[in-house]
């Protein structure tokens, strides 16, 4: 189907709006964008619509319309978000326009008036509710996706596209998405799975982005002219400030030259260690500004409220703490009074005064009242709260965030500032993306309040301004689906309309469209290489013979000969290796090459890391102590004899150095001169047969006397490297397609043999339907826990412990002690959780699907002594936890064990997860909004 596509310079006329809109349209007090006005007419036409605009450019307004169409045609309206805050935010939202009595709230505990016509809620629960057919879904005319490029969420993503293919054909899509570069690409998926869906593209920000860099004292401007993000029409190119070009191209006189090539963190910081103690560095200029003097810098300058990004949790809670130091305050007595009542209102009346203390609320409170905050997954919700409200309504001036402040709710600045452009990754530490770059800075300018945002970075040693001015030009940010099949998700399809269909609608998803197209490019490729090597073949045509039989004698001459030296090559490197694990200290060995070739003694072998192989420690001929690796053997090193090196030998002390090489010296002498040398082994009878063989019909061939013959086989070699490409795209191309429905089907056979479906896969048994309850990453080991009576013999505090361990996952380094269980009969049902772990593991590995992730028992001890009923000061003395990583944990504890009860129905589990909720509900778990 052909899918419209509108942005703000439309050559395809949309449709005229309609008396609904301009009603509509009325109740806003500015002009509705050219971009707003056309998705509004395609969604009053009657068609879905897919809207991609910049943060902060009012996409939201099409999903209102929606809101307000259905209540003036007698539908309802689901409005759905990623997180529960854009759901509360939102509900406030269309309460205060259409009335309490109008509008519903569901997202996971909470349900108010959830058969109202217009309801606001989690995706999830819009996904629950079409597997379990709900009775809510009918007369269900539109729905709002709100954030729809969470689809590409690694954890939750696939949550989108279970509800885009689900839904009725009959309800109107309006997919919300920030500005993604492939937005055409995922309108033709949508407009494939649903039916007619327009797409309506703005590039262009309300607000003007204006890009600067800070270095020193002084606030300099990233362009030579106005950046690209401040043109109506992005995309245009722009000349680096000459002055930072300068001061880069200055403060690289007092770096290595090295230093400037992209490298590790680690390194980074070396050079910059090593660079401040070099006495040349007198002169250096200091460019790296201060964070107190940052923002007295953008106070001056009128660049407040800003949101200035560090990406570390602990990185910001310092960056409070030094400005606190500084003395800085960025508030009038009025603006105190407000943000005193917001305090009150959130935290003061709310959470018991020992809980505060517990909380450092007095730090936050002298902070906050100062303007100054941070914003991160570590702080207690209830003071997230406080951050978000005052800093919307322009009390708090300056917010210290983490990256997860860009995807969450609405809170935008006069400024962005981001003090490194290198971010922790999950893995690593790597340069921010362009996507990344546009996703921070986008919240730069307030539509109706500022005139141009500005987006800031702080300058840092060895910075490239013409990396940070790519990164500002480009606004590529692709949308990738996370689509995977979960053994929840195929017992509910199976469950709903069966396997065969099921595995149709699985091949429906972004991800599988998005594979299919890169088999298409795949197929181009081989068709490509198919013509040129056809060509060549003509090219390679001899008048004695067929060449291209004479060729593929030749190519597997080479290809055996080739295959036999790499066989003996791995010989020869297990050879070395094993004459290498064998070394002993005394052991006297000649290195056969490199830099250090000649004799040696072993003074260490060096094989305490098996991973990596031997190390040996070795005392050179020239009196060098080397520690080589297994490339420094090309060849195995012969053993010529062994020395006694001394007990308690020191290799830091020289004189010990000097007493074992002149003994070693000594032993020389009584050492044959030249080594033996290395005889590779010949090749093997077998091969070597073959290779004489084919050389025999080679030369027999009437093209091997062609005196053209070495012309015609370059043509024939290149002929059959383009066969060999063409061979392996297929190969690629056959494991790209249908990828989904075979990890469906392989996810199927594994129910299947645990009595999760039926023999054939085709109808879904009580155990099944038990699974279809339980969303978690190990949503089968849960199932398998409750089939198996585990948690039956569990008081409700020691249920809590052990389920925590089915959802929780740990921080890297963020406990100084080892975890455990917290008494012996967690310890026992742990045990036994973790073998129906290991055992859906084998049956995963046999089936050659992904193994999940191991159970992590890193906050059974916390939410067991929460649940005991230990203080909240207690509970964070004890786990090293932070306020909000603890209540969040705590709540997904008591989401799952709310999960279970349903899925396990009547009976002890039951009645167990119920008394579980009961105690982990209290105190600032209870007083909390909806964590995510």
């Amino acid at each position: 189907m052909e899918t419209p596509v509108e942005t703000e310079t439309a050559t395809t006329e949309p449709p005229r709006p309609g008396p609904l809109f301009d009603e509509f349209a009325r109740g806003y007090d500015f002009a509705l964008d050219s971009y707003q006005v056309a998705a509004c007419a395609h969604i009053e036409a009657g068609s879905g619509v897919l809207v991609a605009a910049p943060t902060g450019a009012g996409k939201t307004v099409p999903g209102e319309f929606a809101v307000f169409l259905a209540l003036r045609q007698g539908r309802k309206a689901f409005y759905t978000t990623p997180i529960k805050a854009l759901s509360n935010q939102k509900y406030h939202d269309l309460v205060a326009r259409y009335g309490a009595d109008q509008v519903g709230l569901l997202t996971g505990d909470t349900s108010l008036n959830g058969e109202a016509p217009i309801v606001v809620m989690t995706t999830e629960v819009l996904r629950n509710m079409i597997y379990a057919g709900s009775r809510t879904l009918g007369n269900l005319g539109f729905v709002v996706m709100d954030e729809v490029h969470y689809l590409a969420d690694r954890f939750r993503g696939a949550v989108w596209e279970e509800v885009i293919i689900g839904l009725a054909e009959s309800v109107q899509v309006v997919a919300l998405s920030a500005t993604v570069s492939n937005a055409e690409e995922f309108g033709d998926w949508l407009a494939e799975v649903r039916g007619e869906m327009a797409i309506v593209v703005s590039e262009r920000r309300p607000v003007p982005l204006y890009q600067h860099v800070v270095a020193g004292r002084r606030l300099y401007d990233l362009f030579a002219e106005t950046a690209p993000t401040a043109l109506p029409q992005p995309g245009a190119s722009a000349d680096v400030n000459p002055e930072l070009l300068r001061l880069a191209k200055e403060e690289a006189r007092f770096v290595r030259d090295d230093s400037r090539a992209a490298r590790g963190r680690r390194a980074r910081d070396r050079i910059e260690r090593n660079a401040g103690r070099r006495d040349g560095d007198r002169g250096r200029p200091k460019l790296i500004p201060r964070r107190d003097a940052t923002i007295e810098l953008l106070e001056r300058a009128g660049l407040l409220p800003a949101i200035y990004f560090i990406f570390s949790r602990q990185g910001c809670d310092a960056a409070v703490g030094q400005l606190m130091t500084s003395g800085l305050r960025l508030t009038t007595g009025h603006e105190r009074a407000q943000l005193d009542e917001i305090a009150e209102r959130h935290c003061g009346s709310v959470l018991r005064p020992d809980d505060l203390d517990a909380l450092g609320y007095r730090s936050f409170l002298e902070a906050f009242r100062r303007g100054i905050a941070a914003h991160h997954a570590g702080l207690l919700p209830a003071f997230k709260e406080c951050v978000e409200e005052a800093f919307v309504r322009g009390l708090v001036k300056v917010v210290f965030a983490t990256e997860t402040l860009a995807l969450g709710i609405n809170m935008p600045a006069r400024s962005v500032v981001l003090e490194k452009l290198v971010k922790y990754n999950g893995e690593t530490h790597a340069d921010i993306t362009p996507g990344e770059y546009t996703q921070l800075t986008g919240r730069a300018g307030r539509r109706g309040i500022d005139v141009e945002g500005h987006a800031i970075v702080l300058w840092q040693r060895t910075m490239d301004p013409r990396q940070v001015a790519g990164l500002a030009s480009r606004r590529t940010y692709p949308l990738r689906s996370s689509f995977s099949p979960t053994y929840n998700m195929a017992v509910n399809l199976v469950g709903t309309v069966g396997r065969e269909h099921a595995r149709t609608l699985l091949e429906q998803s972004f991800a599988q469209y998005q594979s299919d197209r890169s088999v298409v490019g795949l197929a181009r490729g081989v068709a490509r290489n198919e013509r040129r090597a056809e060509e060549l073949w003509a090219k390679a045509s001899c008048d004695r013979g067929d060449f291209r039989e004479y060729a593929g004698l030749r190519e597997q001459i080479g290809r055996l000969e080739a295959d036999a030296a790499r066989s003996r090559k791995a010989d020869r490197r297990q050879e070395t290796l094993d004459v290498l694990t064998g070394l002993h200290p005394g052991d006297i060995v000649h290195v056969p090459a490199g830099r250090h070739e000649g004799w040696a003694v072993v003074v260490d072998p060096g094989l305490g890391n098996l991973r990596e192989g031997p190390r040996p420690l070795l005392m050179t001929h020239e009196k060098q102590l080397k520690r080589l690796a297994l490339h420094d053997f090309p060849t195995p090193p012969p053993v010529a004899g062994r020395m006694r090196i001394p007990k308690h030998f020191n290799p830091r002390e020289p004189a010990a150095r000097r007493n074992l090489f002149a003994a070693f010296r000594s032993r020389l002498a009584e050492v044959e001169a030249s080594p033996d040398r290395y005889r590779p082994a010949p090749m093997d009878a077998e091969i070597a047969a073959q290779v004489e063989q084919l050389r025999e019909q080679m030369r027999a061939h009437p093209c091997h006397d062609c005196p053209d013959r070495e012309a015609h086989a370059r043509f024939a070699e290149q002929a059959l490297k383009l066969e060999r490409d063409s061979e392996a795209l297929r190969r690629q191309s056959e494991k790209r397609t249908n990828t989904i429905a075979v990890r469906f089907d392989r996810i199927c056979t594994v129910l299947e043999s645990l009595g999760y479906l039926t023999e054939g896969g085709e109808t879904v048994t009580d155990a099944g339907r038990t699974l279809s309850r339980i969303y978690c990453e190990l949503d089968l080991v849960a199932a398998e826990c409750v089939r198996a009576g585990l948690f039956d013999e569990l008081t409700a505090p020691e249920f809590a412990a052990v389920i925590s361990t089915l959802i929780y996952e740990g921080r890297g380094g963020e406990s100084r002690r080892p975890a455990r269980m917290p008494n012996r009969s967690t310890e026992i049902a742990q045990s036994a959780l973790r073998t129906v772990w290991r055992d859906v593991g084998l049956l995963e590995r046999d089936q050659r699907l992904e193994r999940h992730r191991d159970p992590d028992i890193g906050f059974a001890e916390p939410v067991f002594a929460w649940a005991s009923g230990l203080s909240l000061a207690e509970v964070l003395e004890e786990s090293e936890l932070t306020a909000g990583d603890f209540v969040r944990w705590t709540r997904q504890v008591i989401d799952l064990a709310g999960q279970l009860a349903d899925a396990a129905g009547p009976g002890v589990v039951r009645t167990t997860a119920r008394e579980a909720i009961d105690l982990l509900r209290r105190g600032v778990v209870d007083a909390a909004p909806e964590a995510d």
